[in-house]
């Protein structure tokens, strides 16, 4: 998927599940910040370039990697919130779920993810769709944008 369809999606998904602990107005701030960090750090350095295409590495797009990344990308929000007296906990979940949130597009595009398979990586995809289908990353952004409202209008 696209990288904005990353942000807004996850923007999503982290707002939803974090408002419910903490409904202020901080918490969409808080998801789209880590959102933003840590899709870009895991499409950054999960790819590579192979000849003349861009290659997903295993480096961050496993299931177990990318939850690492999006825990320690998350490390310096988790503190600013706790020095400023906020929930700090809304920081681990978002780092916690922004890996798998990226994970989860990725799985429907046309080379997927990776998994451990016989002590080797391999690829897995439910879906072979192209990173850059604009009915697919329209649909995903669609489905981000109602995490969104509904967290928000709860």
């Amino acid at each position: 998927m696209k990288l904005r369809t990353h942000y807004v999606f996850s923007t999503g998904l982290l707002t939803l599940f974090t408002y419910f602990l903490y409904p202020a107005l901080i918490t969409p701030i808080v998801a789209g910040l880590i959102s933003v960090i840590g899709n870009l750090t895991i499409d950054k350095l999960g790819h590579e370039i192979r000849g003349k295409y861009i290659s997903r590495t295993p480096r961050t797009h496993t299931l177990p990697r990318s939850i690492g990344w999006g825990i320690l990308l998350s490390l310096p929000f988790v503190i600013t919130l706790f020095f400023l007296n906020f929930n700090f906990i809304i920081g681990i979940i978002d780092g916690f779920l922004v890996g798998p949130s990226h994970m989860l597009l990725d799985v429907f595009t046309e080379r997927g993810i990776y998994i451990r398979k016989n002590k080797r990586w391999t690829r897995f995809a439910l879906a072979h769709f192209r990173y850059d289908n604009l009915v697919i990353n329209s649909l995903a952004i669609f489905i981000g944008i109602v995490m969104l409202y509904v967290a928000l209008s709860i």
